[in-house]
């Protein structure tokens, strides 16, 4: 790799970088961003930074982010609030993390496709529609399993394979149900003929799984335990689910094509890609993940444009740049080699132009599609108006504004005796949350709570408040 060469992957992971950060810093300055999830990882990594535990109040009153799920690797980012304390910066980790998966992407392709078509390819990653979701996600610690991702597809490549096993081992910190991905690797070390290794990671990965759900997280859980079991389809617990698999897989089969929804991130994962991932060993590192989200009950699981689409991308274009790859040698392809990655590229860029439904930093590249400067006015007016130290209930859009200097949490989310001020947005259907309300149910709980409205409603927004003392959860919550 020459030095021309990698100024210009770097040139191409820069002008990425650029483009995420300018569309996550337009998110937030246009109350796009979410207190799910920008605010509810802003308060994890901001307590993090003051050596405390992870509580955040968007998830309700003295909850540990680690009961919710376990993500102990947010706490490498402490030192990024050091630097400045501010959710936006979450935007600048993100970018980082992006980023830096063109490099095993690259180092991949090139010897198969060459300099261009590897550079093409990374190109092609950074503006692939997956990326682009966790970027209008705002943040998600899944963000780091997608970089670790690339490096172990890189490292099989190479036969480094107890670099394979340790890096898959490091996937155990980025969040719960990577120990099952690490089964995965392990049938995919098996392809290798790495049998002490494959068994090694398998078994390590799924007892790092069942102890991490079964004694971890419910010791930081408020329920006290483990409250993500949502495959009622397949059974009402994981010995069941099992079970139902292996006795009606052709049952099971049909679940993952029993709604348009599913049919839709089917055709939007493999249909750009010739369907050329399902010919290499590598896909199988993306089915837990991919398999659990249609398995789900919850339909928004199911759409595409989702923040846990981005861990796929590295696996679903390194799977299809390796069978492409074979395919060129075999039948003298080799304009296949450049083709093919000027095909994705071309589609993501267009589509980008065109389709911000699924590619949403054309609202980035268009500037269009943003709410009406009136407005993000009247919600920089209302945020203006809350004091410094005080407990708030917030409308989802305002919560990442909050959390630099107040404890702030979702309506309805932090019991009835803590706030002392609310902001209401009547220009959504629902709050936030796991259990929103609607406007009009904050407006009715405000009232009964004794809130009086402190200015005229602006814009559809709200700001209420009630003379209470300021409790000392509310004053200590950003105190170190």
């Amino acid at each position: 790799m020459t030095g021309a060469h990698k100024l210009q992957l770097g040139l191409v992971m820069l002008a990425a970088g650029i483009l995420y950060v300018v569309h996550s810093f337009l998110r937030f300055a246009r109350f796009e961003s979410r207190g799910y999830d920008l605010g509810i990882f802003d308060q994890a990594v901001r307590q993090y930074a003051m050596f405390k535990a992870p509580i955040v109040p968007v998830k309700g009153v003295d909850f540990n982010l680690l009961g919710d799920h376990f993500h102990p690797i947010l706490a490498v980012l402490a030192p990024f609030y050091w630097i400045w304390n501010d959710p936006r910066m979450l935007g600048i980790v993100l970018a980082l993390l992006l980023v830096s998966t063109a490099i095993p992407v690259y180092l991949f392709t090139r010897p198969r496709f060459g300099h261009l078509g590897a550079l093409l390819t990374s190109a092609a990653l950074l503006l692939w529609w997956p990326f682009q979701a966790i970027v209008n996600w705002d943040f998600h610690e899944i963000a780091f399993g997608v970089p670790i991702m690339a490096w172990i597809i890189w490292a099989f490549d190479k036969g480094r394979y107890w670099l394979v096993t340790g890096l898959s081992a490091s996937l155990l910190l980025v969040r719960e149900d990577m120990g099952i991905t690490m089964v995965a690797v392990g049938i995919v070390l098996l392809f290798h003929r790495q049998w002490l290794k494959a068994a090694l990671t398998a078994a390590l990965g799924l007892l790092g799984y069942l102890a991490v759900t079964g004694y971890l997280i419910p010791l930081f859980s408020p329920e006290g335990e483990f409250s993500y079991w949502q495959y009622t389809a397949l059974g009402a617990t994981a010995g069941a689910a099992v079970l139902f698999l292996v006795t009606h897989p052709l049952q099971s089969i049909a679940i993952l094509f029993d709604h348009q929804l599913k049919w839709a991130l089917w055709l939007l994962t493999f249909v750009p890609l010739a369907l050329l991932p399902f010919a290499s060993p590598y896909v199988i590192l993306g089915a837990p993940l991919f398999l659990s989200r249609l398995f789900n009950d919850r339909l928004n699981t199911w759409a595409p444009v989702y923040q846990y689409d981005a861990i796929m991308a590295p696996i679903l274009i390194m799977s299809a740049v390796h069978v492409l790859g074979k395919l060129a040698i075999r039948f003298d392809w080799s304009r296949a080699r450049l083709i093919g990655p000027a095909w994705l590229l071309s589609i993501s860029v267009i589509a980008t132009l065109f389709f911000p439904m699924v590619f949403p930093l054309g609202k980035t590249v268009t500037g269009q599609g943003w709410p009406p400067a009136e407005l993000i006015a009247a919600k920089e007016k209302a945020v203006a108006m809350i004091p410094d130290g005080v407990c708030i209930e917030a409308a989802d859009s305002v919560v990442p504004h909050l959390t630099t200097r107040t404890y702030v949490g979702l309506h309805g989310d932090i019991g009835d005796d803590l706030s002392s001020w609310m902001i209401i947005d009547f220009n959504v259907e629902e709050l936030g949350g796991w259990d929103p309300l609607t406007p009009d149910q904050a407006l009715e709980r405000a009232t009964d709570l004794g809130f009086k409205p402190v200015a005229p409603e602006e814009q559809g927004i709200l700001v209420l408040h009630r003379d209470i003392p300021v409790d000392p959860v509310c004053s200590s919550y950003l105190q170190r």
